[in-house]
């Protein structure tokens, strides 16, 4: 019956294929995706009528229509060049981009409950979830967040998780805020007193979080060494750094003697 219709409609009268604007038209697109098809090799050129314009016919329409509709459904146009003359059905490819789509909405859900939590937080970006929102309700300074964000890059997954209930202790360390505004200009007396408060508080860091400081903290050891050693000259003064490499060298030597 369609094709009855559509000769009536023709009156018996031979057509000519589509000129490339028509068959874009026909297929919703736009010439120079057409010409891009072509370029790619997605879409055979075709016969050039008597008056040298190209002359469509329906295999190319059919053909750009399954392009587009596969491009629409997500995949690229190398993958749909890869599938040859199974694009008709491609049931395998079709298989594997759910499997992607799956992974992809999971992802998004992911990451819009992570948004909710930044955007409820005001949480930093640069950080991981499990540690951002910590970081976002721990009470620290730009430095002490910016060395947070180092060490994100270094720690094993046990040892983030660890480094979150950390910040989310309150005053874990209490002489650690004096360490926050020991000027740079202290002097040896004042860096020599603070490092001995500050001592006992760390080893006792340690042994609350021990996931800090187990063998698998870090995926690397060189790395991480140099990447905190990097931190600490670039975010602390010169007093501060004392302070730190003195505590670092006690708890060093406490180490070997035990040993």
């Amino acid at each position: 019956m369609l094709r009855i219709c559509a000769v009536d409609r023709r009156g018996g009268v031979a057509a000519v294929g589509w000129s490339t604007r028509q068959l874009a038209e026909l297929a919703g697109t736009t010439l120079r995706t057409v010409r891009h098809y072509h370029e790619v090799g997605l879409l055979p050129e075709p016969e050039r009528a008597s008056n040298g314009y190209k002359s469509y016919g329906v295999a190319h329409l059919v053909r750009l229509l399954r392009i587009r509709r596969l491009v629409d459904l997500g995949f690229s146009l190398p993958r749909i060049a890869d599938m040859g003359a199974a694009d008709e059905r491609p049931d395998e490819a079709l298989r594997a981009l759910d499997a992607e789509l799956a992974a992809t909405i999971e992802r998004l859900q992911r990451a819009r409950v992570e948004v909710a939590q930044l955007l409820g937080a005001s949480a930093p970006t640069d950080l991981p979830p499990e540690l951002a929102m910590a970081a976002a309700d721990a009470d620290l300074t730009d430095a002490d967040r910016t060395f947070v964000v180092v060490m994100s890059r270094v720690l094993s997954p046990a040892a983030l998780a660890a480094y979150a209930r950390m910040l989310r202790s309150p005053d874990v360390v209490p002489a650690g805020r004096e360490l926050d505004n020991l000027p740079a200009d202290a002097d040896e007396g004042t860096r020599r007193e603070l490092a001995a408060r500050l001592l006992p508080q760390i080893r006792d860091l340690y042994t609350e979080y021990p996931d800090l400081l187990d063998a698998g903290a870090v995926a690397n050891a060189s790395t991480a060494a140099h990447a905190v050693d990097v931190a600490v000259t670039d975010l602390y003064n010169s007093a501060q750094r004392d302070v730190m490499r003195r505590v670092g060298q006690q708890l060093r030597d406490s180490a070997k003697a035990l040993s």
